[in-house]
């Protein structure tokens, strides 16, 4: 898949996420913002070009262990959000399946951290923008 339309989907997510928190949906907040993170990360190890086996990045435990392995322990991303991602995961795993009660502090906290994933790795797969020549002189109008 291509990390374009991933990044697009993950942003569309965390839209999600927001709008049903505010509409008191909790856990579809913390459903929603978890799979931003998801595709988000999945974009990263495509967009990064390290090889996956496609299978395993298309499993929860296999993608956040692949996005560990090759893009937080590698540096290119920093350890606090491996360590989001993981702690994010647990708590769609609260919402979606134990049938514990998420708080709304909570969830408001996952979307922050959903926020902030998709828009580093935003970030990082954009191409980098050239440098202006200092020694050029700017054109006329």
């Amino acid at each position: 898949m291509n990390p374009t339309v991933l990044m697009d989907k993950a942003a569309r997510a965390v839209a999600s996420a927001k709008l049903l928190l505010d509409a008191g949906d909790v856990d579809g907040a913390c459903n929603r913002a978890y799979y931003a993170m998801f595709d988000a990360a999945r974009a990263a190890l495509i967009g990064s070009g390290v090889s996956v086996e496609p299978t395993v990045a298309k499993t929860h435990s296999g993608l956040i262990s692949a996005f560990s392995l090759h893009l937080v322990k590698a540096g290119r991303f920093p350890v606090e959000l491996g360590k989001a991602l993981n702690r994010v995961a647990e708590i769609r795993l609260v919402a979606d399946y134990s049938g514990e009660e998420v708080t709304t502090d909570q969830a408001q906290w996952v979307i922050e951290q959903a926020d902030l994933f998709v828009g580093i790795v935003r970030q990082k797969l954009e191409p980098p923008k050239p440098e202006p020549n200092k020694d050029s002189k700017p054109e006329p109008f």
